[in-house]
């Protein structure tokens, strides 16, 4: 198995009951919905921070991108 792993949830994220993990049987699968997970959360969530994705080993994390983070989606 090879999954994608949402690193924080922000506010925006737990509001909604985002799950953080998500489970693919093939590695190219698990990329593929991480670029597409990471490109919804950027273009339906706040807008205050943005999402990337980050290959870790087998595995995708999509993290916050560094410094957009602020109080209207706190993480």
């Amino acid at each position: 198995m090879y999954h994608v792993v949402l690193e924080k949830l922000c506010a925006c994220a737990k509001k909604n009951g985002l799950e953080q993990i998500r489970s693919f049987d093939t590695k190219e699968e698990a990329e593929e919905h991480a670029y597409e997970w990471a490109d919804n959360l950027n273009n339906t969530y706040c807008g205050k921070h943005g999402f990337d994705v980050i290959e870790v080993g087998e595995n995708f994390v999509i993290s916050v991108e560094s410094g957009g983070f602020i109080e209207a989606c706190e993480l």
